[in-house]
């Protein structure tokens, strides 16, 4: 695996792999890896001829200072196990070489309804920093395909519209969650969490796996009112649990039985604020 830290670099190797016609798959991730992230180097790995996975903790997307300060860094074991999974190249870029102009905005992103809602209206400024980044590394490693993961659900869709109004040429790949044998999502912010809180952090996806099954059974209203009195109960507290339009992420209001849905849960388990959602 080749390690770059510059733009430069990462840019004159890859503008002579171009020359040779490879094709480029692209991991971008904030580092404390695990299995899940994993996965995508994989996938990356059997469709492209390059993987290129990149580590940069973003802070133009954390909202609150204290988050960005306590996000995990494993940098060391992160090498590791990209090597160990086959990763071609790794770009390790500090703030100056993503932000060189420093890291107030530039532009703004129309993202439209999508940041009014769920994470757009508990984290102010969240997407825009989310596509400030990977607008700025798409731009660097310029691949053939994307790889993000389906636990960040509203993320996901604002990359996809990210790509449609900037026009990169890029084809996004979402990937499904990898989980725990307990149903917990794997996520870095995990790491923050003992054993206990493990556990607990479990009755997320719980919570998910009631709403889907009572879906159709009891009206939206009720199913949600239940669903955060279940959490809040096993100890974590709500920020927001909702059934919405899978490709809209619209509330559902009343289910036809036919529409596909999405159920999405963030919460904080004391400090450590989680997510997950899952498709019906």
């Amino acid at each position: 695996m080749i390690l770059f830290k510059q733009v430069a670099g990462i840019r004159s190797f890859l503008e002579k792999q171009d020359k040779k016609a490879l094709q480029t798959g692209f991991v971008p991730t904030m580092g404390a890896l695990h299995k899940g992230h994993l996965s995508l180097i994989e996938r990356s790995k059997k469709e492209n001829d390059l993987t290129v996975c990149s580590i940069f903790v973003n802070p133009t997307q954390f909202n609150d200072p204290k988050d960005f300060e306590k996000y995990p860094s494993t940098i060391e074991q992160d090498i590791y196990l990209l090597e160990t999974a086959g990763c071609d190249v790794l770009f390790l870029p500090g703030v100056a070489e993503i932000y060189p102009d420093g890291t107030a905005p530039t532009k703004h992103y129309e993202l439209g309804y999508l940041e009014t809602i769920l994470e757009g209206k508990y984290r102010p400024g969240h997407f825009q920093g989310v596509c400030q980044v990977v607008d700025r590394l798409l731009q660097i490693v310029q691949p053939d395909n994307l790889y993000i993961g389906q636990k960040d659900y509203q993320q996901c869709m604002v990359i996809e519209k990210l790509i449609d109004i900037t026009d990169i040429q890029t084809t996004i790949h979402i990937c499904a969650t990898l989980r725990e044998a307990n149903g917990l999502a794997m996520s870095s912010r995990n790491m923050r969490l003992n054993d206990t809180e493990r556990a607990q952090a479990a009755e997320l996806f719980k919570t998910l796996t009631v709403i889907k099954n009572a879906l159709g059974k009891e009206t939206i209203a009720d199913i949600k009112a239940k669903a955060v009195l279940y959490l809040s109960d096993k100890g974590l507290k709500p920020d927001y649990i909702e059934l919405a339009d899978a490709t809209t992420l619209e509330p559902i209001l009343q289910w036809n039985g036919q529409t596909s849905a999405v159920a999405l849960v963030a919460a904080f388990l004391n400090e450590v604020r989680l997510i997950d959602n899952i498709i019906i």
